[in-house]
């Protein structure tokens, strides 16, 4: 077996960076390979964090003095971030509403903007073997129309046998003209892969609104919704090395009402914002680019090695296993069973051999899978050496 090379010049970069994550650095004995639940923060961001508390602490768009206007312009500004970082050609189009994560920016959408937007006897689409948080909402608004007396139709979200990837050519037979709504994924939380969201658009047509959830995208690799023909785009930051606790929606504002979240706009997670800010200037200066390429090589080294193992199931696209496959699309997310060990006890295992992990079943929707599984997702402080020791301890347990 050759593990896929990866390129000097790559690793080099990487070790500068790795070496700016304290909680990474400070624990050389253990491997955090749990990224998609939450990623770690590289000091520039905790410092963002420590000058803000303690140099302009205030609430935002309530008061006149320094501190107040400072936050308050930290805030905008962050806004303006964020649809930059997103790649908007056409900022004075759109909006960007901040959150409290992607489930709470999916619910605002699904509980303030769908329901004015559908009429009875239209269509929407809805993943169920995504993210529970990208398909509870939809079916929220169903019911929640249904009471006043409006029917919305839920189609199922294709998917193609055996490999979690949506079915393009299914989606265009099942939608029609009153296929109004499509909740989608870029990157799925469980398979890894990239749901080919373009071709979502030339399934269901010109007019159809299309949200996507991005929690496991934006500040991995990089998101241009100039390039995604896409009407919502939901992310959390703490996925994105910022703080828990904020997330944003961004709206295109082309199809439908104007985008507004409903009630009165309580304080904003200020100290959340402006670990935001942090985290997109350092993705931004890092590159976002390699860190894609990075955790590609990563993962595709990780695929590789598992698939001389007998023991193991890598769940995805089968196509996608082999590093030189023409087909890898599999982003930083590798999940597995093993054949006669129970996920929840590989877990286990594997944390008693310093590698954190997440095992048990992701979260996934009802469509989705049924057996419990190990999930690796890595960021751009894992390394080589963690791969490959993991690799020897999965083989130990052939």
């Amino acid at each position: 077996m050759t593990a896929p090379a990866i390129r000097d010049d790559l690793r080099q970069w990487q070790q500068a960076l790795r070496a700016q994550f304290p909680i990474v650095t400070g624990h050389p004995e253990l491997a955090y390979l749990d990224s998609a639940a939450t990623a770690q923060k590289p000091q520039a961001v905790l410092d963002a964090v420590q000058t803000y508390l303690t140099t302009s602490n205030a609430n935002a768009a309530r008061g006149t003095y320094t501190w107040a206007n400072r936050t308050t312009e930290l805030v905008e500004r962050t806004r303006e971030r964020v649809a930059r970082f997103l790649g908007d050609d056409q900022p004075e189009r759109s909006a960007v509403h901040f959150t409290g994560g992607t489930t709470e920016g999916l619910r605002t959408i699904a509980r303030d903007w769908l329901p004015v937007f559908l009429r009875d006897g239209d269509e929407i689409v809805v993943p169920d073997a995504d993210h529970q948080a990208n398909i509870e909402p939809w079916w929220e608004t169903q019911r929640l129309l249904a009471r006043e007396g409006v029917r919305v139709r839920v189609v199922p979200m294709p998917y193609q046998s055996g490999s979690g990837d949506y079915d393009h050519r299914a989606l265009a037979e099942r939608a029609g003209p009153r296929t109004r709504f499509v909740a989608t994924t870029h990157v799925h939380h469980v398979y890894g892969g990239d749901m080919n969201v373009q071709r979502i658009r030339r399934a269901v047509g010109p007019d159809a609104v299309i949200c996507l959830d991005a929690a496991q995208s934006v500040g991995h690799l990089p998101v241009s919704v100039a390039e995604l023909d896409v009407d919502f785009v939901v992310f959390s930051g703490h996925k994105a090395l910022a703080l828990p606790g904020t997330g944003a929606v961004w709206a295109r504002q082309a199809r439908g009402p104007a985008f507004t979240p409903g009630g009165w706009s309580g304080t904003p997670n200020t100290v959340g914002i402006a670990s935001l800010e942090a985290a997109l200037d350092w993705l931004d200066a890092a590159g976002v680019e390699r860190v894609e390429r990075w955790t590609v090589a990563l993962a595709a080294r990780l695929t590789e090695g598992l698939r001389h193992l007998d023991a193991y199931e890598i769940l995805g696209c089968p196509l996608s296993l082999a590093a030189d496959s023409a087909v890898q699309r599999r982003q930083g997310i590798v999940t597995l069973r093993h054949r006669a060990i129970d996920s929840g006890d590989l877990g286990f295992i594997l944390f008693s051999h310093g590698f954190m992990v997440r095992s048990d079943n992701h979260c996934q929707g009802d469509a989705g899978e049924k057996t419990g599984s190990v999930r690796v997702s890595l960021h751009v402080y894992n390394t080589v050496e963690e791969i490959d020791r993991l690799l020897s301890v999965l083989a130990s347990l052939q």
